[in-house]
């Protein structure tokens, strides 16, 4: 993964995927100098899957639209479009559960914790199932952040039962459909960059 990551970009779409990790990176100390210190934060909770994208592989088209998603999500943050727009909540999440969702198959495939076919792609049921899992599990994950941020750090921080529930409930169904487009659709990924599940553990280990 560390080769994917530092294979310099071939084209222009690779170079503006790479340019939307420096905008994320940028955003933090923007967000910190004109907003303060929760929403720097905040902004710095998608740095982590701006970068994963180039470390798994992922096509620069499919790359540019994790990145994007996951910056519009930290902002919308920031300017409360989830408070002042009521479904604006709903679609980000269906959206970035599915986003990070399947860039978390791919990440686990790579260490072969989930499987990949001998072409380099993926099992239509494997990415159906764990996907659409891997999204609900996710949206667990980040309705706790909400919670804990809301009770100890910010009250600005939205935070009802019905919210919750719709939360996961929307990024569920997100995952469920990144998952059919992972096992189904166009590949979002470089096959070579792919290891297979016909390589030994210490070969995989090494990818």
């Amino acid at each position: 993964m560390i080769d994917n990551f530092l294979r310099p970009a071939e084209s222009r779409a690779r170079m503006g995927a790479d340019a939307l990790r420096i905008l994320g990176t940028l955003s933090v100390l923007v967000a910190l100098l004109l907003h303060g210190l929760t929403d720097a934060a905040i902004v710095a909770f998608a740095l982590p899957g701006l970068m994963l994208p180039r470390f798994v592989g992922m096509r620069p088209w499919a790359d540019i639209a994790v990145s994007v998603t996951l910056l519009v999500a930290a902002w919308s943050n920031v300017f409360d479009l989830y408070t002042r727009i009521w479904w604006w909540d709903i679609v980000v999440h269906f959206v970035c559960a599915g986003a990070l969702a399947v860039v978390a198959y791919l990440f686990l495939a790579h260490r072969g914790i989930v499987p990949a076919t001998a072409d380099g792609g993926v099992p239509a049921v494997a990415a159906v199932v764990l996907t659409t899992a891997f999204g609900l599990a996710l949206g667990a994950l980040w309705e706790m952040v909400e919670w804990f941020g809301y009770t100890y750090l910010t009250d600005r921080i939205y935070v009802t039962l019905d919210d919750t529930i719709g939360d996961m409930a929307a990024g569920g169904l997100g995952a469920l459909a990144a998952g059919l487009l992972l096992a189904y659709g166009p590949r979002l990924w470089d096959p070579t960059a792919l290891p297979t599940t016909r390589q030994s553990p210490d070969a995989a280990s090494h990818c």
